[in-house]
């Protein structure tokens, strides 16, 4: 069945859309690999008979890499030809020819090849030969010079002046500027602005992950003056519950979970604290740049402290085999996740994919992959707690520790010091007795026989010191460790190129560099004063957060957008290259990347300028042009229907049923879980805790993510697979999110505590009861149809079913929860 684009649904409920399990279009965590077409976004007629404008990467390159590469690629290179090597595709081969000469079809030895009738001649050898349409474009490409243009991430964001536009009352901020240009080239319109209490919803949503209270919502409404919206946007950007929400995005991408997979999945000791780092610096508005640094190199900053070392828990959340069968592979294997993570999460680059042989597509040679390895070389095993726990303990609370424990061992020295004189004065099989595991128990039933009162009492009142040190040590509070970046080696390893990949098959040394491409400067590495690590990391994570790198802030401010508009300007937000999706919006792009940089690389006011657009405050609703020439909403012709995460979803049915709990940070909690759902595990229910109804309430941000047991309800709604970098989650329609919407026990508890906050809240008349349910679940003040038609299906229950009056209120509520309204924002 081919994959349909998610509409809004018809009807009261999500139940009939849930049901029939129809897969969805959607942005996925592999929307690199999407083959989608993507509309023309150049403002060019393309129903006139002008020759388009060949696009190397788009046109050329693919056809290259798959009827080409096989035979004249990274991997192989027959008569010394390249096809992704520029200066190998212009110069003379060994057989005097030259594939391409530009602006000459006579010559170009591939013209030659591709478009002949002799099977010996022609190429490729083997499968299919190029199809018309294909040899039309490589002719079109190489009578126009063969321009092998560079990839437009691979140059720095240019300063764009504002396009001019028809509509200038539509444009309040300069990003309206930017799509305005684009819809009025396409000859289209934007759609009208949102409503009020759309626009509420959403902002709410948004930047916190709940809805508003009906208190709130009528605030807003009640609201007339210019700045209302402002207004809100300031205060939703101040509440605590932004962090919450915003860190979950940034979770996804560094492939956060509180286990280690593999059989066991093993528990990763105080992962939660990198967890509680991320909310904590969103809250802040840190910059992203001092973002970066913290955890790409916390530990060895000049000015390290407890907070920048549990940032350095980025590096240990991947996956860690405990008992590998080849211990070299596992090692890098863990540096491969590293450099996967780190490469796709801040530069939008698939660096790893140059593990074995160079980058098939970007110009990313083998050698930039193991220059990256080294880098991170000297970090030590990520399960190991000599390199994965630090002592974190506040110095006041560790200076009282230093103490106690000094005092301990100096009366430990001392009683021991007269155990031994007692010793001395046993019998040869009691002095044996003492020197093994015996002493105790031989201390215990002869000591004070062979010492003096004097020293028996002294014995004694040590003791009680002992005990009463002992006891103050329990009193205080925990030593606090966090998952980091611990004992690393100044003087780390040499990296070699490992042929194939193999770590068995050594070849030349590389040392740490920045990929070619970018043109940078050698790496200035300089050790921290601390003497415990090399200063490798430091280096790397100044030039990724240098103003100057021409994809971070780029990568950055797209993943803002794409979470404020469901896609990104890049639809592929972990990669920027050449197989990735082109921007729609280059300018754009550049323009917010260069801004981002400018306002001080601060997150907050980037939300508030993309928030205040009118681009963001367009209705969902499309008009027949638009869908028919914008069908999948590159041109941002109107705001992006989208369904609730999972956690946005388990969140807001805890905040309608009024037991929500806000606490906030520590340890993560456990859901209750089936017998049937842990009977998955390996070892069924092994590491799965238990939390008290209280805790279970909080936020899902603080659920224990274990890898192999998954919260069903927040695997039903598309929480990503946490192995590696998730860019974009998935988005589906599948009959196990109607049946735990309807069967599960986790809702099914909920509808009966949200029946007991009505009957609390709205007293005992029907229709009150109704109306407050409606105006929790959906923000806004139901129409008298919609009280008619609970009412109506309470009654029913009643009659009907025979229900009691309480088990049906119960049961309404049930389905309250299952309205799309409740699921679905716009």
């Amino acid at each position: 069945m081919p994959a349909i684009t998610l509409r809004r649904m018809p009807g009261a409920t999500l139940l009939v859309g849930l049901v029939m399990g129809l897969p969805v279009a959607a942005h996925g965590q592999d929307a690199a690999a999407a083959s989608t077409v993507q509309p023309a976004t150049d403002g060019v007629d393309r129903s006139s008979a002008t020759p388009m404008k060949i696009d190397f990467a788009r046109q050329i390159k693919p056809i290259l890499v798959k009827n080409c590469y096989p035979c004249h690629g990274p991997d192989t290179s027959e008569a010394g030809l390249k096809f992704h090597q520029q200066e190998s595709v212009y110069s003379e081969l060994i057989s005097g020819e030259q594939a391409v000469i530009p602006g000459d079809l006579e010559r170009s030895a591939i013209i030659q090849r591709i478009d002949t009738d002799d099977e010996l001649m022609r190429m490729p050898p083997e499968g299919k030969p190029l199809a018309p349409e294909e040899i039309e474009l490589v002719k079109q490409w190489i009578a126009a010079g063969a321009p092998w243009e560079r990839h437009w991430s691979f140059t720095p964001p240019q300063r764009r002046e504002l396009p001019q536009v028809d509509r200038q009352d539509w444009v309040r901020t300069p990003i309206d500027a930017f799509v305005l240009h684009k819809l009025e080239a396409a000859g289209l319109t934007p759609a009208p602005p949102a409503d009020k209490v759309t626009l509420l919803r959403r902002a709410y949503y948004d930047l916190t992950g709940l809805p508003p209270s009906p208190a709130e919502t009528q605030a807003f409404l009640d609201d007339t003056s210019p700045n209302a919206f402002e207004t809100l946007i300031d205060r939703l950007l101040d509440s605590q519950a932004y962090g919450e929400r915003w860190a979950r995005h940034w979770l996804d991408v560094v492939r956060y979970a509180d286990t280690n997979s593999f059989e066991r999945d093993g528990v990763k000791p105080n992962a939660w604290r990198y967890r509680d780092y991320v909310i904590r610096a969103l809250n802040a508005d840190k910059p992203y740049d001092q973002f970066i640094r913290e955890q790409l190199a916390g530990d060895e900053l000049a000015d390290a402290t407890p907070e920048t070392i549990i940032a350095t828990g980025y590096y240990r959340l991947g996956l860690w085999d405990d008992e590998p069968a080849d211990r070299l592979l596992a090692r890098y294997d863990q540096l491969d996740d590293i450099v996967a993570t780190t490469s796709k999460a801040f530069l939008g680059l698939t660096v790893d994919c140059a593990r074995c042989h160079d980058h098939k597509i970007d110009p990313i040679p083998q050698t930039d992959y193991y220059s990256m390895v080294a880098f991170f070389q000297g970090l030590g095993s990520s399960g190991d707690p000599r390199f994965s726990q630090t002592d974190i303990t506040p110095d006041d609370l560790q200076d009282e520790y230093t103490r106690l424990e000094g005092e301990e061992k100096r009366i430990a020295e001392a009683m021991t010091e007269l155990e031994q004189q007692a010793i001395a004065k046993m019998s040869g099989e009691d002095q044996r007795r003492s020197e093994g595991r015996r002493r105790r128990r031989l201390l215990e039933e002869k000591l004070h026989d062979f010492l003096t009162a004097d020293q028996s009492q002294t014995y004694g009142q040590m003791e009680d010191e002992l005990a009463a040190l002992r006891e103050q040590k329990q009193s205080l509070p925990e030593r606090e460790q966090a998952l980091s970046v611990n004992n690393c080696d100044p003087n780390p390893p040499v990296t070699h190129l490992l042929q194939r990949g193999n770590p068995r098959l050594e070849g030349d040394e590389v040392a740490p560099s920045f990929p070619e491409l970018f043109g940078a400067p050698p790496p200035e590495i300089v050790p921290p004063a601390t003497g415990r690590s090399s200063g490798r990391r430091l280096a790397l994570a100044n030039w990724v957060a240098s103003p100057d790198n021409m994809l971070t802030s780029r990568v950055m401010v797209n993943r803002v957008w794409q979470h404020h508009f469901g896609r990104g300007i890049v639809d592929s937000p972990n990669n920027f290259g050449q197989i990735g999706t082109p921007p729609t919006h280059p300018e754009l792009l550049d323009w917010l990347a260069l801004h981002f940089v400018d306002s001080g690389w601060r997150l907050k006011p980037l939300h508030k300028l993309i928030m205040m657009s009118s681009a963001y405050q367009m209705s969902s609703q499309p008009s027949d042009e638009a869908l028919a020439r914008d069908a999948d909403n590159a041109l941002f012709s109107r705001f992006n229907m989208r369904r609730l995460t999972a956690e946005e979803i388990r969140d807001s049915i805890h905040m309608v049923t009024g037991r929500l709990n806000r606490a906030m940070y520590g340890p993560g909690i456990f859901p209750d879980i089936s017998d049937e759902v842990k009977a998955g595990q390996s070892r069924p229910g092994d590491g799965w805790g238990r939390s008290s109804p209280e805790e279970q309430a909080r936020r899902s941000v603080y659920i224990h993510v274990k890898r192999s047991l998954i919260t069903p309800i927040l695997a039903s709604f598309d929480f990503p697979e946490t192995d590696s970098s998730c860019e974009a989650r998935f988005a589906t329609t599948q009959p196990t999110q109607a049946l735990g919407m309807l069967n599960g026990s986790f809702v099914n508890k909920q509808a009966a505590q949200f029946a007991d906050r009505l009957r609390s809240e709205a007293g005992e008349e029907l229709r009150d009861q109704v109306t407050l349910a409606l105006r929790l679940t959906l923000c806004r003040a139901p129409d008298e149809a919609s009280i008619d038609r609970g009412i109506e299906l309470i009654d029913s229950l009643r009659r009907e079913h025979e229900l009691p009056e309480e088990k049906a209120l119960d049961y309404y509520c049930l389905v309250v929860l299952n309205l799309n309204e409740f699921v679905y924002l716009d």
